[in-house]
């Protein structure tokens, strides 16, 4: 990020002191205990916390500038010739920042929302971008109201293309991403049940996934899942492209092979590997063909950028475990869907005869939580041998399994260590262990029980 404190001066016409210097940003700080030379600092204001109580601790860091809330008292130490900006709300201004800076930067947009798969989607779209374009990313998990501004705001000044991941738990917050991002080409990846506690159904669900399209350019594309009949009606839009296994759609995939460490798959008479097991991932790179083809690039670009795949942490994660064990944390996140498509992955990898999986609660699941954590046990077979819970809800998992694969090992934990220690003694040179569940839980913590 490179602007001038003077132009801040277009956006927030209420400010104090050295506000018409050419003073240069480089960065926007939001945590006052990081050091951030050159920085905005845009105090943001949460339910139990504060952060205009900050401010000479963010000049101390770097800050060269501030957004400032209007009704906040300016501490009375600071600098007269210290920029200000007052605003009404800092989250509203920072949005306004990142809106104003994407305009100038001017790159090619693209959002990416669904239940599932956005990250690996985002990880996919930007490694294959990156063979034509300079490109930049969603940082790890930066996609709801105050981290996509600051993913913009991230942005190198030559930046051609931006890939924006955009999360909500509640009707109407896409629309505000969507709207502030204006995605030349969204893609949504599925429709699950990730939140079906605020929206109420999987239809409530779709129609916030839905919002990415107020802001979409009419000019761009809506890449979807044409496997999803929620989505059903969006393929007589014009700019609607579907994508998926089934019968009739714009791009149909094909699955020739799937192992333990790669999937072939080919679209039309075009064959494409994928450096990653799952069909679940298949049809996340259909998603990425059809952009890129849009973009006008080659298969062989597109190839390159799939051989050249960078995933984000804790997604598919694999780590040597204790006595040679395989273990893979996928603990960022969790839902039915997800948990599932994971499950079947590992059901089916061949280097490993002992599949153990550990999986802790699904949130936000609401009035349907304990029906949809027994779903989960319909994807579960005898080629897993255990099957280990932890948490209020997954229980009902391990239940599920006991009744109607007794054969299958289960057992439900209350507390990490106990459950870590347990499993530590059960891991082989021919185990592999799945860890899975909402973030909430932060079920990663038991790797270290785990790993030597």
């Amino acid at each position: 990020m490179i602007l001038e404190v003077k132009e801040l001066t277009k956006l927030f016409t209420k400010h104090q002191g050295a506000t018409e210097d050419h003073i240069r940003i480089h960065s926007v700080m939001t945590d006052s205990r990081k050091t951030a030379k050159q920085s905005l600092f845009v105090p943001i204001v949460g339910e139990n916390f504060d952060a205009h109580d900050f401010l000479g601790e963010a000049i101390k860091q770097g800050a060269v500038a501030a957004l400032w809330q209007e009704d906040k008292p300016l501490p009375r130490l600071t600098p007269t010739d210290f920029p200000v900006f007052f605003v009404k709300d800092t989250t509203k201004a920072l949005q306004q920042a990142a809106s104003y800076y994407l305009k100038k930067v001017d790159p090619i947009v693209v959002g990416i929302t669904g239940s599932n798969g956005k990250t690996t989607t985002k990880d996919l779209v930007a490694s294959v971008l990156k063979t034509k374009y300079r490109t930049h990313k969603t940082a790890g998990n930066f996609n709801n109201h105050i981290g996509l501004p600051l993913t913009v705001l991230s942005m190198d000044p030559s930046t051609e293309a931006v890939v924006l991941e955009m999360g909500m738990d509640r009707a109407g917050e896409i629309s505000v991403l969507s709207s502030l991002a204006e995605p030349d080409y969204a893609i949504i990846t599925n429709i699950g049940e990730s939140h079906i506690e605020n929206l109420g159904s999987r239809e409530g669900i779709a129609n916030a996934k839905l919002e990415i399209t107020e802001g979409l350019n009419r000019d761009g594309a809506l890449i979807i899942d044409g496997d999803e009949a929620l989505l059903k009606d969006q393929q007589a839009e014009k700019w609607t492209v579907s994508c998926g296994f089934g019968q009739h759609l714009d791009y149909q995939v094909t699955i020739l092979s799937l192992t333990d460490e790669s999937s072939r798959f080919k679209i039309g008479e075009q064959v494409y590997e994928l450096p990653m097991p799952g069909k679940h991932n298949v049809k996340n790179a259909t998603f990425v063909i059809a952009l890129a083809e849009k973009l006008g690039l080659s298969a062989e670009e597109i190839q390159q950028g799939f051989r050249e795949l960078e995933m984000s942490a804790m997604r598919f994660e694999k780590h040597e475990g204790h006595n040679g064990a395989l273990i893979i944390n996928d603990a960022y996140n969790a839902s039915p869907t997800s948990m599932k498509a994971i499950i079947e992955v590992v059901s089916q990898l061949t280097s490993k005869s002992r599949k153990v999986l550990i999986l802790g609660d699904m949130f936000e699941l609401g009035e349907q939580s304990e029906t949809l954590h027994e779903s989960v046990a319909t994807a579960i077979n005898e080629k897993i041998q255990a099957v280990y819970t932890i948490g209020n809800h997954s229980n009902r998992i391990s239940e599920a399994v006991a009744a109607h694969s007794p054969a299958i090992k289960t057992r439900h934990f209350t507390d990490k260590q106990t459950l870590g220690h347990h499993v530590r003694n059960e891991l082989a040179a021919d185990t592999v262990v799945l860890i899975k569940a909402s973030r909430g839980m932060k079920l990663e913590e038991i790797l270290k029980d785990l790993v030597d």
